[in-house]
């Protein structure tokens, strides 16, 4: 690894520990922003354990949920803040398989594959994004925050959302897969030197 390369990785370390010990302190603004960092990565983790998954969107909530309440938790001195949240999320893929009662070679194969904490990461994941965040996520309609706070903060379940939302539950899945997308893209596109995207109708 070149010095520059180690460089930039150390400072995404430290940021992303950051983000967690403000998530731990119930900081909602520190935690969409380590979601916005962090999400391609787990993402990449759970399909790594069950390439066949089917309620991947589900599944990503439920971890980011525990990593929201475990956040004060965390410990840099024993693993670096992407290993613990990859394993947070291999984890919750695994045991989401026992419950489907998924075949036991199929299991075994899936508690095979290594903790993806230690792989290179692409680019986004440890882009130093955190006002670029910020201002993607103000630029967001106030009900899609409310949304994204719903389903990845306080893990209200997509039935719950519909109803509250007085829509059907696909509806409620179109709309936070949107708006997660819409993110990923303005972050991706400010962090290139894009020209800053304009409010989200």
């Amino acid at each position: 690894m070149s010095c520059g390369r180690a460089v930039q990785r150390d400072s995404s370390i430290e940021r992303l520990s950051a983000l967690l010990r403000r998530a731990g302190n119930g900081d909602q603004r520190a935690f969409a922003e380590l979601h916005a960092s962090t999400r391609n990565r787990l993402r990449k983790t759970a399909l790594a354990v069950s390439p066949s998954i089917v309620d991947l969107d589900d599944l990503l909530q439920e971890a980011y949920l525990k990593i929201w309440k475990n956040a004060a938790s965390f410990d840099s001195r024993r693993a670096s803040p992407i290993t613990w949240m990859c394993t947070i999320m291999r984890n919750t893929t695994i045991d989401a398989l026992r419950l489907k009662q998924v075949a036991t070679t199929d299991l075994d194969e899936a508690l095979s594959v290594p903790d993806a904490g230690g792989r290179d990461t692409d680019p986004f994941d440890y882009d130093l994004v955190q006002p670029i965040a910020a201002g993607v996520l103000d630029r967001l309609p106030r009900d899609r925050r409310h949304l994204l706070s719903l389903a990845y903060l306080e893990g209200e379940s997509r039935l719950s959302l519909s109803r509250r939302f007085g829509v059907p539950v696909g509806t409620i899945k179109t709309w936070l897969h949107r708006t997660l997308a819409s993110v990923r893209t303005d972050c991706l596109a400010c962090a290139s030197g894009a020209a800053a995207p304009q409010p989200h109708p």
